[in-house]
């Protein structure tokens, strides 16, 4: 009972009652029931209840034997669970659950939903990246949310650590849809659950797993084709080769989205994933206006797009400072120099990050780090010693 391919897969009505609701999660947690078989299953039987009736001869027939559905009290402990977090549990059908996702042949036959579902009915695009973002890419990123989140936009991406993280953190106030590979309630990474209650009070988080569940590696290419299924384009800002920003934006063209990625320099690993996005037909992506301009959408905002260009090259002079809340940067700036080997290399791969080919204003890197720059200048040095970096003539640096 692998998952087949449906080419043109009728979407059922929405379970009523609690006992249809309660079937459709039996269903879709049984075993080898992904979502594409829940839906030919419901298609072929009518119900989830005739089709949970006839799984275990389907199962037989296929080389199964001792076929068991999930019980009845395996589906009441997850609503009960679902109940316990404040979870609201969203069957696919229900008038919430967003159209373009319901139109693919994969939907999630169910969502826990954390926040404020009215998001799901607004116009979404994904941000997506690199984990270990450039600090150009941090700001690209954060300047494509704020931009189309003040267009109307709500943005979605997967709430990990770099390009996800900062597209959620510019948009908390517009509009940001989190999508999780483990239970709703189970923050991954760890470092973002501030950042996640806020999603959870301000935007919305969203899974199709049971409350509780641990996120394993299979998980996450199941949240991806989420992600990509959600929104009307996938924007990519930094991405490696083979990585899973990648594999989303593969997922968003076999959809038919727009799928749009900035490109960046050559010898930046970071960008490679970007540039063979570009060279193989996706669209360039400057600003908020190729967004506009791609969906054939959005308003004309002269003042607002076509003006990233000195902001993230950080030349600029610093009499205006960058004010964007940073991940975890909720107190006063950090102490100076750190007194231990570990946090030493902690900050220096901080900083390593932060660099890449493409030269970056010291001053720049300071306020990206939350730095003083007794804590910074000496690092750099060392670094730069140690021929890791190189600096540039007005005080740029960049990444050996």
């Amino acid at each position: 009972m692998a998952d087949g391919q449906l080419s043109n897969p009728t979407h059922p009505t929405p379970p009523r009652t609690e006992e249809e609701r309660l079937n459709a999660l039996r269903l879709i947690r049984s075993r080898r029931v992904g979502a594409v078989t829940f839906h030919r299953l419901v298609l072929e039987h009518g119900s989830a209840a005739a089709a949970l009736a006839a799984l275990p001869a389907i199962a037989r027939a296929a080389g199964v034997q001792d076929y068991e559905c999930c019980p009845e009290s395996v589906a009441r402990a997850e609503l009960a669970a679902g109940r316990r977090i404040g979870a609201r549990l969203l069957f696919h059908g229900d008038p919430d659950y967003p159209d373009m996702l319901a139109a693919t042949e994969d939907a999630p036959p169910v969502l826990w939903l954390q926040g404020d579902s009215t998001l799901l009915r607004r116009p979404l695009v994904a941000i997506i990246g690199a984990r270990n973002a450039s600090s150009l890419g941090v700001r690209m990123a954060r300047r494509l949310a704020r931009d189309l989140g003040e267009a109307g936009f709500c943005t979605v991406s997967g709430l990990a650590r770099g390009i996800d993280a900062e597209a959620h953190l510019a948009t908390l106030a517009t509009g940001t849809i989190a999508v999780q590979a483990g239970g709703v309630e189970v923050i991954y990474p760890q470092e973002n659950a501030g950042l996640a209650a806020d999603i959870a009070r301000q935007g919305l988080r969203i899974s199709e797993q049971p409350p509780g569940l641990q996120p394993h590696a299979r998980h996450f290419p199941l949240r991806n084709r989420i992600v990509a299924g959600m929104a009307r384009a996938v924007l990519v800002v930094e991405a490696a080769a083979r990585s899973g920003s990648l594999i989303t934006a593969r997922m968003a063209l076999d959809l038919g989205r727009e799928v749009l990625a900035v490109p960046g320099h050559p010898f930046d690993a970071r960008s490679s994933g970007c540039n063979h996005l570009i060279r193989d037909g996706a669209a360039l992506l400057r600003d908020a206006g190729d967004v506009f301009e791609a969906l054939g959408t959005g308003p004309d905002l002269p003042g607002l797009i076509r003006r990233a260009a000195v902001s993230l090259t950080g030349t600029a002079a610093t009499n205006q400072p960058e004010h964007d809340r940073q991940v975890g940067a909720r107190g006063p700036e950090k102490p100076a120099r750190p007194a231990v080997l570990s946090e030493t290399v902690r900050l220096h791969g901080m900083i390593l990050d932060r660099l890449g080919p493409s030269p970056l204003a010291e001053d720049q890197l300071m306020r990206d780090l939350s730095l003083s720059s007794a804590a910074l200048v000496p690092e750099l040095l060392t670094l730069e010693l140690e021929g890791r970096i190189q600096r540039q003539p007005g005080g740029l640096l960049s990444r050996r």
